[in-house]
């Protein structure tokens, strides 16, 4: 069963697609600008448990499964694993919003959600209003400047791109192991609720999920590496104000300079530490509030 936020309405909304029709699960609440939701791997729209009612008092929030991920459709992938690129997965999430009757936007991603988001708002750019992120540089910066610490940190990036159905079959044998690995390791297993948890280990433990999964990073290792390199050799970079917030404690400040790095495709970024690791809105969410409400009021 998914978690529910209080006084959020439950949707399924379905989106065409090259993959065919693509239900998105989604959760909707409040009043005021939209603002869209996007999580991270290896879990849900559920990371927002304790954010959304909170930003549902100033914003109309929609808290969206990506394709693949939680209630939302997950189709097999391709051989050239286009239907988990970035830009179909952001396709999706815009014509969500489009069927919302939300034409324009705001846009908050975590993680794999953040890389989503990234996409969308350079794909359709009059739609994202303003865009923050948390916890990520750019795909492309984060695999040409990969080094030992971030390879021995970040392992499950070149684990999960491996060729189906290797990872999916080890993680397979074990979902839980696998799950409280690689989730622990960050934080602790504290911070996730007993529900929450519950949700992200049913997400590991379902094959057609973990091969969606594996196949959302072997896209980001190939064709979604194709469409940033097209960015960059058209200059394009993202007009709207980018927000960026990353752990303290976190492998992203570690290894690499996240308002540097959004500088390069970015025209106007802020951003800075908080005082956490990688699972920001759940370690964090008071101080994630407080950001997002400035930042998009």
């Amino acid at each position: 069963m998914a978690v529910a936020f209080p006084d959020f309405e439950q949707k399924h909304i379905t989106v065409h697609s090259e993959d065919g029709p693509i239900d998105i699960a989604c959760q909707v609440g409040g009043s005021g600008p939209p603002l869209l939701l996007l999580h991270g791997f290896p879990q849900t729209k559920a990371i927002w448990e304790v954010v959304a009612p909170e930003l549902a008092k100033h914003f109309t929030v929609v808290a969206a499964d990506l394709r693949g991920y939680g209630e939302s459709s997950k189709p097999h992938g391709k051989s050239d694993h286009s239907s988990y690129s970035k830009r179909s997965m952001a396709s999706d999430q815009h014509a969500v919003m489009k069927a919302l009757g939300f034409n324009q936007f705001f846009l908050l991603g975590h993680d794999r959600g953040a890389r989503v988001s990234h996409r969308l708002a350079m794909d359709f750019p009059d739609s994202v209003l303003r865009l923050m992120v948390l916890d990520i540089s750019p795909t492309l910066t984060m695999y040409e400047n990969t080094t030992m610490e971030f390879a021995k940190g970040y392992w499950h990036w070149f684990f999960l791109i491996q060729p189906e159905p290797v990872p999916e079959t080890m993680i397979g044998a074990n979902p839980e192991f696998w799950l409280k690995n690689h989730m622990g390791r960050h934080a602790g297993t504290g911070i996730f609720t007993p529900e929450r948890w519950a949700e992200y280990l049913a997400g590991a433990s379902n094959p057609q999920s973990m091969h969606a999964m594996c196949e959302d990073y072997r896209a980001a290792a190939t064709i979604d590496l194709v469409h940033d390199r097209a960015d960059r050799a058209a200059s394009k970079k993202l007009a709207m104000p980018l927000h960026v917030l990353w752990g303290e404690h976190g492998l992203v400040n570690k290894c690499f300079k996240p308002i540097q790095d959004w500088e390069a495709v970015a025209n106007t970024v802020t951003g800075k530490t908080v005082p956490c690791g990688h699972y920001i809105p759940e370690e964090l969410p008071a101080e994630l509030i407080t950001e997002a409400k400035q930042f998009f009021a």
